[in-house]
């Protein structure tokens, strides 16, 4: 149990060193983002952003976070237990695989979150377009 205490401040450090930011669009540097300029082509970008965000067309992350979560522990919780099994602990086998499993599931669902949903994406690449860009990928 001693080598469970520093998973919550594990967890914290990842979580801001890991970097949060999401994926944004890149643009084609065509004649129309050429002329009108970086900072307007980012002042589109935000715009269209924001009205993707209206539009309420990304999934949930906290639930594909959670459901990540609850996955590998219960995972983690199965491989632990037949390993406790074999060596006469399956208890703290299990207890031990659910919190490396929770733990490597949470981090997967939070780096997964990082990526918008299709939908969104091609609404913010269908508004760009209307507005002269060319969005070639995201980064």
């Amino acid at each position: 149990m001693k080598n469970l205490l520093g998973l919550p401040l594990l967890i914290l450090v990842l979580m801001t060193t890991g970097g949060c930011a999401t994926q944004r669009p890149v643009l084609y540097p065509n004649a129309h983002t050429q002329d009108v300029g970086a900072e307007a082509s980012e002042q589109d970008i935000e715009a269209c952003l924001e009205l993707a965000d209206e539009a309420d067309l990304d999934s949930s992350a906290a639930a594909e976070t959670a459901a990540s979560t609850a996955a590998g522990a219960g995972v983690g919780a199965a491989v632990g237990a037949a390993v406790g099994a074999v060596t006469g602990r399956p208890g703290t086998g299990a207890a031990r695989g659910a919190a490396g499993g929770g733990t490597g599931g949470f981090l997967r669902g939070l780096f997964r979150s990082r990526q918008p949903d299709p939908l969104f994406r091609r609404y913010v690449e269908t508004c760009l377009r209307e507005r002269g860009h060319q969005p070639i990928g995201w980064k």
